[in-house]
């Protein structure tokens, strides 16, 4: 039922986003606006704010603690996945892999791939994992942390992450890839199995830099 209630979440958020005439790079935002009450001219008005990812603290491959303040003034990538995974992920990671050689020397583009099987992932696993698909904690943290953490920030994301007994590997997950500006806003969902989109991402991921 969660997973069922989260796909027609993404299909309204999906349809519902258009690029925003301030968006210099014509990327749309994508998310829920919330409702916020300020003061104008002595006035109470009501105005809607931008979905933006909340603070996060969680420990990467070399067990340093990553954290909104990581991503500060940044362009990022962010997924979802588990070592072990028997389906997508490899896939996914070697697709990510392209995205990361252009980007990896930039000091403003980092990636967060986050382990949804926090019991087998331990930061020494993530550590091997990052040593066999050869990338560096400059540029590409694999996260681990709370179990309820990551499955909560999964949902600001809108990527499917869930345990499922019945899934390969026990996992239910999408291979999507969340592009994020420089404030935390998601600018663009891609489908990390596709090569296609990846090609498109890199394109992206320069217009925000260009841009933004």
């Amino acid at each position: 039922m969660k997973y069922i209630v989260l796909v027609l979440a993404l299909a309204f958020i999906y349809g519902a986003c258009a690029p925003s005439s301030e968006n210099a790079s014509g990327l749309p935002v994508i998310g829920f606006k919330t409702l916020v009450e300020k003061e104008v001219n002595g006035k109470k008005v009501v105005d809607s704010v931008d979905h933006v990812i909340p603070a996060f603290s969680f420990v990467n491959q070399d067990s340093n603690e990553i954290t909104e303040a990581t991503v500060k003034n940044k362009i990022y990538l962010v997924d979802f996945f588990f070592t072990s995974c028997p389906t997508i992920c490899p896939k996914v990671k070697k697709n990510m892999k392209k995205v990361y050689e252009v980007y990896k020397d930039r000091p403003d583009f980092l990636i967060l791939s986050h382990s949804i099987d926090t019991k087998y992932d331990t930061v020494g696993r993530l550590a091997w994992y990052a040593n066999k698909f050869h990338i560096n904690s400059n540029t590409w943290h694999l996260l681990t942390g709370n179990k309820e953490d990551i499955y909560k920030m999964s949902y600001q994301y809108y990527i499917t992450a869930l345990e499922a007994e019945d899934a390969p590997g026990g996992f239910d997950h999408s291979g999507a890839v969340a592009l994020l500006d420089r404030k935390r806003r998601i600018r663009g969902m891609y489908d990390g199995t596709d090569p296609d989109r990846m090609d498109e991402l890199i394109r992206d991921i320069q217009l925000l830099m260009d841009k933004e």
